[in-house]
């Protein structure tokens, strides 16, 4: 259950960039929700390889009530049901209305295609989960 004090979650979202300004205010470029793998060729495997690409979730947080040095994890959930940490840290909350942002960078492997679930942990709650869909296209070669 989201703690009623704080900390609350202001976004959360897969992006294709994060930039940071001086100030520490932070632009998130092209929010995404699914990536397509193609495969093109004679002999298509029907089922999708696995891949590997680089995935970059923005996670901003309002302090409340909630002060201090907190965990923060991310699970994911794959689409076979199994799950596996993906990422763990720490933030440094000051409280109010003051809050910390944590872009995660993770290098990340998809065997099969489908709904990945990842869950935003704050303390071992579960703040809130971000979907993201692999979808495998096969096309074929035309033949003369």
């Amino acid at each position: 259950m989201v703690p009623e004090t704080g900390p609350y979650l202001k976004a959360a979202a897969f992006c294709e960039s994060v930039i940071e300004g001086k100030d520490g205010v932070l632009s998130l470029i092209r929010i995404i929700d699914r990536l397509t793998i193609t495969a093109a060729g004679n002999e298509l495997p029907t089922e999708m390889e696995p891949f590997r690409t680089v995935l970059r979730l923005a996670v901003m947080f309002i302090s409340g009530r909630a002060k201090g040095t907190h965990d923060v994890t991310l699970r994911v959930e794959r689409p076979d049901g199994t799950s596996a940490r993906a990422w763990s840290g720490t933030i440094f909350l000051e409280g109010e209305e003051r809050g910390a942002n944590v872009v995660i960078e993770m290098s990340t492997e998809f065997r099969m295609e489908g709904l990945y679930w990842f869950d935003v942990l704050f303390d071992e709650i579960q703040m809130t989960r971000v979907p993201f869909r692999v979808i495998y296209q096969r096309a074929g070669l035309a033949t003369a």
